[in-house]
């Protein structure tokens, strides 16, 4: 089975499946495209469309929760899945002035941007708030230590944000805070985040605003 993927400084779809499939022992075979550029003729696009007609990373794989089942890639309680299942799609097709101020870029550390949108720009700073909250919400109905109790596919859809809010020192209550360093410690997000760092690779069509490492 192989999972392809950007790199891992910015891909943030990338990380959710690879920390997903890692967290549980899934096996597979990563295959790294780099973002060279993303345009017609660059080679990131033309090897990732002979892979996936849509052009774009990961490379999913489909059904896994139904592949794996004994792995309990939802939660096993009914209403916490459906739950679970809710926020994932929110985050599936939300938070859009989230992602577009806040990139993922793991290497970097940016607290006077994260100051300066959240000053400028209400949309992002909603989108933060209503996360953090949403946050909140299902850690005191499951009462930890993730989102719906054990770690779960919710959990993997997050955790790319969460090292956003690390990257731009976006501020966050503490039972948001003490979540996000569960997230950071779980051996396959710090494993992910080991795999950024080593790349020491600067994609300028990825950086919105820095010129340099």
């Amino acid at each position: 089975m192989q999972l392809v993927i950007g790199n891992k400084n910015y891909s943030s779809w990338s990380m959710r499946p690879w920390v997903l499939m890692t967290h549980f022992g899934l096996p597979f075979e990563e295959v790294m495209l780099r973002f060279d550029g993303f345009e017609a003729g660059s080679d990131f696009k033309r090897r990732i469309g002979a892979l996936n007609p849509a052009g774009r990373v990961p490379a999913l794989v489909d059904d896994l929760a139904e592949k794996f089942p004994e792995k309990a890639l939802w939660p096993r309680d009914a209403r916490r899945r459906a739950r679970a299942r809710s926020v994932s799609a929110e985050m599936h097709s939300g938070f859009g002035a989230l992602r577009n101020h806040f990139p993922m870029n793991i290497e970097a550390s940016m607290p006077e941007i994260g100051a300066r949108v959240l000053a400028t720009e209400p949309a992002a700073r909603a989108d933060v708030e209503r996360m953090i909250a949403l946050w909140e919400d299902a850690l005191r109905e499951s009462g930890g230590p993730f989102l719906f109790g054990e770690f779960s596919i919710a959990d993997a859809f997050y955790a790319p944000v969460v090292t956003r809010l690390q990257t731009y020192g976006l501020p966050a209550p503490a039972a948001a805070t003490d979540y996000m360093a569960r997230v950071l410690a779980t051996p396959a997000v710090a494993a992910w985040m080991r795999g950024a760092l080593e790349e020491k690779d600067f994609c300028a069509n990825a950086e919105p605003y820095r010129t340099a490492r």
